[in-house]
């Protein structure tokens, strides 16, 4: 395993669509809503998903016909092994052969069913970022005309839940989440392959028929995460807040934390990404670590990180380390050199340090439970600078403007670039919370500055030059 993540490419071109998503905990949060009686032979559901968890059944939907066994019920899912899975009551459609482990990715995934085909193959078409699947462990076709679950009268489908949404959430994003109720479609209703690039980007669903319990979320709504965008009944959110509508999407990928990479130096996954892979907290004492899904080697790059007391607190880290190097982030493993700051809350020890090479001095004293942090990472010139709740340290030069000549870290030369590092330590209830914002916050912010180019929401203002780490600035700048 290599700390580079390869960005998935199908996130960089501009189309104007996909601006939202939505940001699911896979503890508790997904949508919903009760079915008129539609077509049930026939359909097609489409949606874009980034996961951010390699954890067994992560349901993308699930039909529950509660008290009706003979309507049975339907999932569709990430399976065990990572595959994609297509069940029901006493029934195992498809599975792929296939494996979906990229947490940096964008998918497009397409499920398409017609029952009234008479030829078995065509009538389950899965697709994936516009190729179809036709590689499957299980492949077992409806009968001609048979009714599956989806779209029985007062059956229940659940977004981003299964077992009647009481478990097996989804964790990660969704964007452009489509159901055509009464025609098997092809990815070509929903998406195209740009003709520079190759790349398979969204193109508007707007002229699509939805039928009787058609919907189209495209997540614009921070409001109402649930609205119908064609104009019909909205879904029910459940456990969602404004702070979950986020525009990490298809065609504007943002950096989060990996979780190949959730590691306490013994690959024992002990740290716990929540919220989209932006929040960590440790979950067993010692020293715990995280890395970021891009590779960056080159361009000015601000990020913020909130940080949060918990119990008697302790201390953490965050920044940038060698692609190449160890996996304990510089805190015992010679090979790596950590660059950035380290955040101490235990007991008085009240500081925000430097941490160049690994070696800390303090910069801000009066650090508090609650402040947000920030970093400016200049890779065209090899230096960083270090803040604090708005304030940039310059060198002894405190200011609320960042000071070009007063940099706080001045940056070895590496061979294969840089990616973000993160750890905390944790002893008993004494830790640590981290809510990391590379421009897609998981916290609220009261200002909601962006970088010049309009891309990212930070508490503070984005000093001129840099910009938030996603994949169009990444294509502009990195």
């Amino acid at each position: 395993m290599t700390a580079q993540t390869i960005l998935p490419a199908n996130s960089v071109v501009d189309t104007g669509l996909a601006t939202n998503s939505v940001r699911l905990d896979g503890v508790n949060a997904y949508l919903h809503f009760t079915n008129s009686s539609g077509n049930r032979r026939t359909w097609t559901y489409s949606t874009w998903v980034k996961r951010s968890k390699l954890i067994n059944d992560k349901h993308v939907f699930f039909e529950n016909n509660t008290g009706n066994n003979d309507a049975g019920y339907m999932q569709f899912r990430f399976q065990e092994g990572e595959v994609i899975n297509l069940t029901g009551y006493n029934t195992d459609w498809l599975t792929t052969n296939r494996v979906f482990r990229d947490c940096s990715a964008w998918y497009h995934i397409v499920l398409a069913v017609d029952t009234t085909n008479s030829t078995a193959g065509n009538r389950l078409r899965l697709y994936v970022n516009g190729v179809e699947e036709t590689s499957f462990s299980v492949d077992n076709n409806p009968d001609e005309d048979e009714d599956l679950p989806l779209n029985l009268n007062n059956s229940v489908t659940y977004i981003g839940a299964g077992g009647g949404g009481s478990n097996r959430f989804f964790d990660g994003y969704m964007a452009e989440t489509v159901l055509i109720d009464g025609l098997q479609l092809t990815p070509t209703s929903f998406g195209e392959f740009d003709e520079d690039s190759g790349i398979w980007i969204p193109i508007s669903v707007s002229g699509l028929t939805r039928g009787t319990n058609g919907f189209y979320l495209n997540f614009k709504d921070g409001s109402n995460l649930g609205n119908d965008a064609f104009g019909d009944t909205d879904l029910t959110e459940v456990n969602l807040a404004a702070t979950d509508q986020t525009t990490d999407t298809c065609t504007n990928n943002y950096c989060t934390i990996n979780p190949q990479f959730a590691d306490d130096g013994n690959n024992l996954l002990q740290a716990n990404f929540t919220e989209g892979n932006v929040k960590m907290l440790s979950t067993v004492d010692g020293w715990k670590f995280g890395r970021g899904t891009f590779l960056l080697d080159a361009g000015k790059w601000y990020v913020e990180a909130k940080v949060t007391e918990n119990s008697a607190g302790q201390s953490g880290r965050f920044g940038i380390v060698p692609s190449e190097g160890g996996i304990t982030l510089g805190n015992s493993d010679d090979n790596d050199v950590f660059e950035g700051l380290a955040a101490n809350l235990g007991g008085d020890d009240t500081n925000l340090d430097k941490l160049d090479t690994g070696t800390g001095s303090t910069l801000f004293s009066d650090l508090a439970s609650g402040d947000i942090t920030m970093l400016a990472i200049d890779l065209d010139n090899n230096k960083i600078w270090v803040g604090n709740e708005g304030v940039w340290y310059n060198n002894n030069n405190a200011s609320t403007t960042l000071s070009s000549s007063n940099h706080d870290i001045a940056l070895p030369t590496v061979n294969n670039g840089w990616v973000f590092g993160l750890g905390q330590y944790r002893d008993g209830n004494n830790n640590i919370t981290w809510e990391y914002n590379w421009g897609n916050p998981s916290f609220a912010v009261s200002s909601s500055n962006a970088d010049a180019d309009g891309h990212g929401n930070f508490e503070f203002a984005v000093p001129s030059g840099f910009f938030a780490v996603n994949s169009k600035n990444l294509a502009e700048y990195g």
